[in-house]
């Protein structure tokens, strides 16, 4: 079925029972980011496949939600369908909840699939329809399992168990971190949703989602039982001897309900913006709503994480080298374009110890397509790339001892003036971040007018954020710290990694995005306290040759020549000859 026909037959689906609307987010029943085949249900039915946005379907119409990173690529997938793009953080975009007061009417009853929403949004959604003329909202039922033929099963890949040399901590030394934190909060227990936050704290891996090495699980902790609920097939012998060494019970994954059913402890912990509402309505007992606090001791990274990020960002360095000496030559003879620069930077990184897989899709985007944030190349839009212009590369690997994430903007041969000034406002940007200095417990988003204040002054902005954290060896995008414009509660301490990444787009012509990560560290005790710094882990030159020196301040010049000598020193020794002549040229002071 096409578009069109998916939408045709949801609809009868309505019909029949009795739905004015139906709202398909982008989560599954984990709330990831990114989601199993299974759970992709939202694109299934709008054709996008964008990591965030919402579809709404009515009677008569539909619409898509999405931020400024997927505008241009949401307009070129919903061509041909009658679904109508909703563009986040634009003046004049309705909420769902008013777009549907619109279209449906008082009175009416909308659904949603209360696995693949988060209790929180429910609430929240619950609230925003009753103030539409008292619209309600059913959460039982799930359209897909009718209209979706051939839909892909959940995953059962096998479970591996990450080694504590990369970990640095055992298994039942997090749990019990994990209870000690509960008893602070007052709760007696907690299920534990998100996937990644189950990886770190079993220290196992999987592969049931593209690019992030999780498996689809639950894990259930009270005061004396730890509960894995999961597909036994996907654990062989040995992982279950260590779940059981590790006092980790297993259980099927869908007797995940029962288990919240049984549980005998007073109260339980549920972070509603992980936690599935369906299951959230399952629980009989006492609820805290808390923030799971999984998520910070995630991410601050111990002595043995760092030095495994460290050892990480040391081997793509090498790849990111090797891949940029033989760029520009290749571009030069032709036969080049974006799908096979990302082939070939990927085999580069493949060469590396410890390489298991990239850690996102590689957006690779030459001139007009750099302006489209999340691109990513197909057959279709595959670009031949000339000795002219930028190309932008964002890209990333899982290595076993640690996860980057690093974008280059890098000119293929001459450039306009505008061009020149767009890159270099983005350079200034992403140096102010990298040399800021911050008090303790610091929020990203009082670091994010560094990035922009230098763009501003043009008049030029950008809407997506400039930093997220990158887990060790796990998802590439970690939180809940962030750098973005948005208030995030969420300090900075030390032993965080952060991303640097601010950018420039402009609609068909050409996008500018510069990328490190970046280490959270001691900067010095004062009368005021305890203060921070950045140092960057990612090791890769930075295109010099756009560069307007004149635009850049003393401190800005300094902090590059010094970036690229350590750049030079540290990769140098590992490099062979012609790579080491190249490297020394592209990290030569300016």
């Amino acid at each position: 079925m096409d578009i069109n026909q998916r939408i045709a037959a949801l609809r009868e689906v309505m019909q029949r029972e009795h739905l004015s609307a139906f709202i398909f987010p982008s989560t599954d029943p984990h709330q990831g980011e990114y989601v199993p085949d299974h759970w992709k249900g939202r694109e299934y039915v709008s054709g996008f496949n964008g990591s965030a946005g919402t579809l709404v379907v009515t009677m008569s119409s539909a619409a898509l939600w999405t931020d400024s990173r997927y505008f241009l690529a949401a307009e070129e997938q919903l061509k041909g369908t009658e679904i109508l793009l909703m563009k986040l953080k634009i003046e004049g975009t309705p909420t769902i909840a008013e777009w549907i007061g619109q279209e449906c009417g008082a009175g009416a009853e909308v659904g949603v699939d209360g696995m693949v929403n988060s209790a929180s949004a429910v609430k929240m959604l619950i609230a925003d329809l009753r103030r539409q003329g008292g619209i309600t909202l059913r959460t039982n039922m799930d359209p897909l399992a009718v209209i979706w033929k051939n839909r892909p099963p959940i995953p059962e890949n096998p479970v591996e168990v990450y080694p504590l040399t990369y970990a640095g901590q055992a298994a039942h030394e997090k749990i019990a971190r994990i209870r000690q934190a509960l008893r602070r909060l007052h709760a007696d227990g907690m299920l534990m949703s998100a996937l990644d936050d189950i990886a770190w704290t079993l220290n196992l891996r999987g592969s049931d989602v593209h690019c992030n090495p999780v498996f689809v699980s639950y894990l259930l902790i009270s005061s004396k039982h730890v509960t894995l609920y999961i597909n036994k097939v996907k654990l062989s012998p040995d992982v279950m001897a260590y779940l059981k060494a590790e006092g980790v019970d297993v259980a099927p994954y869908e007797d995940v309900k029962k288990g919240l059913r049984d549980y005998f402890e007073y109260n339980i912990l549920l972070d509603p913006d992980e936690v599935n509402y369906t299951l959230y309505k399952t629980v009989t007992r006492e609820i805290v709503e808390e923030e799971s606090p999984v998520k910070r001791m995630k991410t601050i990274k111990n002595p043995i994480e760092i030095a495994g990020f460290k050892s990480a960002m040391l081997k793509d360095g090498i790849a990111m080298v090797k891949f940029l000496r033989w760029l520009k030559p290749a571009v030069e003879s032709g036969e080049q374009s974006e799908m096979s620069v990302d082939e070939k930077l990927t085999s580069l990184r493949a060469e590396q110890p410890l390489y298991r897989d990239i850690s996102f899709d590689t957006i690779a985007g030459y001139q007009t397509h750099g302006a489209i944030v999340h691109y990513e190349a197909t057959p279709e839009t595959d670009m031949a790339l000339k000795p002219e212009g930028f190309l932008l590369l964002d890209s990333g690997a899982q290595y076993l001892d640690g996860t980057t994430d690093i974008t280059r903007t890098i000119a293929l041969g001459p450039l306009t003036e505008e061009q020149k000034k767009i890159y270099t406002l983005v350079l200034k940007g992403h140096i102010q971040v990298e040399l800021c200095k911050f008090p303790s417990g610091t929020s990203g988003t009082q670091i994010d007018i560094l990035a922009r204040e230098a763009m501003w002054r043009e008049g030029l902005n950008y809407l997506h954020g400039t930093g997220h954290g990158v887990g060790t060896y796990l998802n590439v995008h970690e939180g809940p710290h962030q750098i973005r414009m948005e208030y995030k509660a969420a300090p900075f301490v030390e032993g965080m990694t952060v991303t640097d990444e601010p950018g420039i787009y402009l609609a068909g012509r050409f996008g500018v995005r510069i990328e490190n990560t970046l280490l959270i560290t001691p900067y010095k005790e004062t009368e005021f306290g305890k203060f921070l710094q950045f140092e960057s882990l990612t090791l890769c030159p930075i295109d010099k040759s756009p560069v307007i020196k004149e635009m850049l301040l003393q401190e800005e010049i300094e902090w590059l020549n010094t970036y690229h000598q350590r750049v030079f020193d540290t990769l140098s020794p590992h490099l062979d000859a012609e790579d080491v002549e190249w490297l020394r040229e592209a990290c030569a002071a300016i």
